[in-house]
């Protein structure tokens, strides 16, 4: 039966995971705009990995099929047959990182015969395993897989130079659309209690980072560049994940474990982002990390290597902070000019601050996906 214009566009949205990370977020920010005129069908390639749900508005129209083949095995023929066919009836088909590539991969081989639906693949970084460089078989494997795609989208200058140059997408096929958050919802002081788990004493002056707490991070390299600030400056990682005594014994080697507090996860950081005094970062690899824009709509300089976009992110007055990846001695040296400087950190924070709100705003990003996703299904998104 053809489909009129009063009929919801159904949505597929074939994610690595559904886990509370970046994307996933991204996705739930995009749900929750387009409005319940808009069906959402989401799979996560880890199945249960499904966190990120609990963020999405009660009036979105979403359900999680159950059945839909697994997005992980081996890419043979058959196998991409079946992934395929289970996108047929939908409006408009979104894969998400290197965990649905394979859907990728299927759509391309099948969609003239199957007559599929169009499909947008968005890329936001890389698995840890290629933090120090992309693998050469990847690489093949997404030059081929996106070959029928409507639209590669990426968040970062980085990925974009990747996309065109290493995976030899052509120029038009690629849409770089930086992530953008709510900015105002920043600009509140935080009470000192905000942070679960934690209150800011009198007195008390933070370096604080959000993230996950793996070896990419190297949250390890952080607690030593931090080792020499003076008291009253702890260090406040805010996180979970499978590094966190590592962290800790880096502490207690150094003589700081009271300075250095992880209180977890936290949801909602802009209830508690502006506690922060300096926001830092030590990396090994990252994109286009939505906490530093975070950081820069409380208003906050920002310490950090010059790993993906973060350098081109921040305010002019900040990339004196940015150091080359790596180079431990310069993160510790920007943390000590920062705490022996209040004035200098106000400035740098009011730059980043205005910057965030011009450029970063999701307003900015959700028309940018509406007229994405609407010129691909040739019909205007409602909401």
């Amino acid at each position: 039966m053809k489909q009129t214009k009063a009929d919801p566009v159904r949505f597929l949205h074939l994610h690595s995971t559904f886990s509370a990370g970046g994307k996933e977020l991204r996705c739930v920010q995009l749900i929750n705009a387009f409005g319940p005129g808009v069906e959402h069908s989401i799979v996560s390639g880890v199945p249960g990995a499904t966190g990120a749900a609990q963020h999405i508005a009660k009036s979105a129209r979403v359900r999680f099929p159950d059945g839909f083949p697994s997005l992980q095995g081996k890419p043979w023929p058959w196998r991409l047959h079946r992934l395929a066919q289970a996108m047929k009836g939908y409006d408009l088909v979104l894969t998400y990182n290197w965990g649905a590539m394979d859907a990728v991969m299927a759509h391309t081989l099948f969609s003239g015969p199957l007559d599929l639906p169009p499909l947008v693949h968005h890329s936001d970084g890389f698995n840890e395993d290629e933090q120090f460089g992309l693998k050469p078989s990847r690489n093949l494997y997404h030059k081929l897989a996106l070959g029928k795609t409507h639209r590669l989208v990426v968040p970062s200058q980085t990925l974009e130079a990747i996309a065109l140059e290493v995976w030899e997408q052509p120029f038009g096929r690629v849409a770089n659309i930086p992530n953008g958050i709510d900015t105002m919802a920043f600009a509140k002081t935080p009470a000192r209690n905000a942070l679960p788990g934690l209150k800011k004493g009198d007195g008390e002056l933070w370096v604080g980072t959000l993230a996950g707490l793996r070896p990419v991070k190297n949250l390890p390299r952080l607690v030593r560049a931090f080792a020499a600030m003076p008291e009253p400056w702890k260090l406040v990682i805010v996180g979970e994940g499978p590094e966190e005594a590592t962290i800790r014994a880096e502490a207690g080697r150094l003589g700081i474990a009271a300075r250095v507090l992880l209180p977890g996860f936290a949801p909602n950081p802009s209830r508690y982002v502006g506690l922060f005094d300096i926001f830092a970062l030590s990396s090994n690899s990252e994109q286009f990390p939505i906490s530093v824009v975070e950081a820069m709509a409380a208003g906050l300089p920002v310490v950090a290597p010059a790993v993906g976009d973060i350098a081109n992110m921040v305010a002019e007055e900040n990339t004196a902070l940015v150091s080359q990846p790596g180079d431990e001695a310069a993160l510790e040296q920007a943390l000590l000019s920062l705490a022996a400087d209040p004035d200098r950190r106000v400035a740098i924070g009011a730059a980043n601050r205005l910057l965030a709100r011009a450029r970063y705003d999701e307003s900015a990003m959700i028309a940018a996906y509406r007229r994405l996703y609407g010129g691909a299904i040739g019909r205007a998104l409602p909401g």
